[in-house]
C-alpha cells in the first residue's frame, strides 16, 4: 500500500492516517496551482493515463493498489487520484470521487458502511455513493474501475 491511501473499514482510522490523507490532498492542491493551462503539473508533458503518485500505468488506466487493500465492508481513499474505493460485499469493487458534494471537502473516512466527510458531517453509501446523512444532497461522482488479477485501475 502506498502512502497516498488511507484504508478505512470497521475499527481502522486512526489520527495518523487521517494526518496522511490531509497531508496528501494539501500537497495535491499546491502542485495543481503549478500545472499548465491543460491541468498536467509539467505544463503539458505528462502522459494522459498516468498518476503522479502511487500506482502505476496499465495502458487501460491507473492502477490504484491491490483488491486485498480494500477491506470488505469499507474502502479506501486514493487522495492523489481524488478516488475512494469501496467493497460493499465481497468482490464487488466500486469507486466514487473522494470530493464530498456539500462544499467540495475531500472526505476522509470510510465507517459503518459509509464514506464520511468530516468537514460538515455528510455521509454517503458505500454501495452508491447516494447521500446518506448531514448537508449534501446530491451524490458522489461514480468513477470507472476494474479489476485486473489482483490489481484495482481506474479508468
Amino acid at each position: 500500500m502506498s502512502e497516498d491511501q488511507v484504508v478505512t473499514g470497521p475499527g481502522s482510522t486512526t489520527r495518523r492516517s487521517l494526518f496522511a490523507g490531509a497531508g496528501a490532498v494539501g500537497a495535491t492542491v499546491v502542485l495543481a496551482a503549478c500545472g499548465g493551462d491543460d491541468g498536467s503539473p509539467d505544463g503539458g508533458t505528462s502522459t494522459p493515463g498516468t498518476a503522479p503518485t502511487g500506482g502505476g500505468d496499465t495502458g487501460g488506466g491507473v492502477t490504484l493498489g491491490s483488491t486485498a487493500d480494500v477491506p470488505v465492508g469499507g474502502g479506501v481513499i486514493f487522495a492523489a487520484q481524488q478516488v475512494v474505493v469501496t467493497q460493499p460485499t465481497a468482490g464487488d469493487f466500486k469507486a466514487f470521487s473522494s470530493i464530498c458534494t456539500h462544499q467540495q471537502c475531500p472526505v476522509s473516512r470510510i465507517e459503518g458502511g459509509m464514506i464520511n466527510c468530516t468537514c460538515h458531517n455528510s455521509r454517503f453509501s458505500i454501495e452508491d455513493g447516494a447521500p446518506q446523512g448531514g448537508p449534501a444532497t446530491a451524490p458522489l461522482q461514480s468513477k470507472t474501475v476494474t479489476v485486473q488479477g489482483d490489481n484495482i485501475v481506474l479508468g
